[in-house]
């Protein structure tokens, strides 16, 4: 397990905390797709045991509350999300279970215990997908339900770029092409500073998150790679941001997955 990478990401987490309140959390699942609220995902979650891997600053899991889930748990690598989580739950009158530990360590969490098991937009943080996703097993019933969402996998290595084509001597018009940026197979880990602050992911192929749930007994019910209607129909020119609504229009920003304990 990469515990370098981890001690630098919790470090940098900690600092970005109040830049991240609130940021990606149901109903929303990811960037350009369609929300919760559209897609349905989430059983009934009445009276329901829920856990969060990657809880943030604890919005989903009080979007949860207020759907009727009866117990929250959630854990964070960083101490300042889960401060701040811990407080946002208990000011709206919501009591919780936290754990200051990352995806990769199971210790202390109730074992076949849970109704439902998800993470939004925190899987990708993870050194060692196969033991966060045993562990997502571990902790639910059998037949639970797992959720997570991430970066659509292609993001990091297709590109969108605006070029001129010309007829004779004068330009006909403007197009938008897509480009691989970068290698789709090659599953490598990188690093890139957010606000200053150094943070390190691992690029993964869609099959290898789809393979790894499947070698922990899951049974993928769905897979959304799909952008939302909005963005879609409404006008965006061209930019060549991250997550800018000119690519969302060409494919998929973010992919989430549903699977269900056998």
């Amino acid at each position: 397990m990469r515990t370098d990478i981890l001690k630098q990401n919790e470090k940098s987490w900690n600092i970005l905390s109040e830049a991240f309140f609130g940021v990606t959390a149901l109903p929303v699942l990811g960037c350009s797709i369609p929300t919760e609220n559209e897609l349905h995902l989430f059983p009934d979650l009445n009276g329901k045991a829920v856990f969060e891997m990657g809880c943030g600053s604890g919005h989903s899991l009080k979007w949860c509350a207020e759907h009727g889930a009866k117990e929250l748990f959630g854990l964070d690598i960083s101490e300042e999300q889960l401060k701040t989580a811990k407080k946002l739950l208990a000011e709206n009158g919501y009591s919780c279970t936290l754990f200051h530990q990352c995806m990769e360590d199971c210790s202390d969490i109730p074992q076949n215990y849970f109704d439902v098991v998800y993470s939004i937009y925190a899987i990708g943080w993870t050194v060692d997908l196969e033991r966060t996703v045993k562990n997502a097993a571990s902790y639910l019933k059998q037949g639970g339900i797992y959720i997570f969402s991430w970066d659509h996998p292609l993001l990091h290595c297709v590109d969108l770029e605006s070029v001129s084509v010309s007829g004779g001597n004068r330009t006909v018009e403007n197009k938008e092409r897509i480009i691989f940026s970068g290698n789709y197979l090659k599953e490598d880990y990188y690093t890139f500073e957010k606000y200053g602050n150094p943070l390190t992911l691992q690029n993964r192929k869609l099959s290898t998150y789809i393979n790894t749930l499947a070698d922990a007994g899951f049974a993928v019910e769905r897979v959304v790679e799909e952008t939302d209607n909005t963005v879609i129909e409404k006008s965006a020119d061209f930019n060549s941001g991250y997550y800018a609504d000119s690519k969302a229009k060409k494919f998929p920003l973010s992919v989430v997955i549903k699977a269900r304990k056998l």
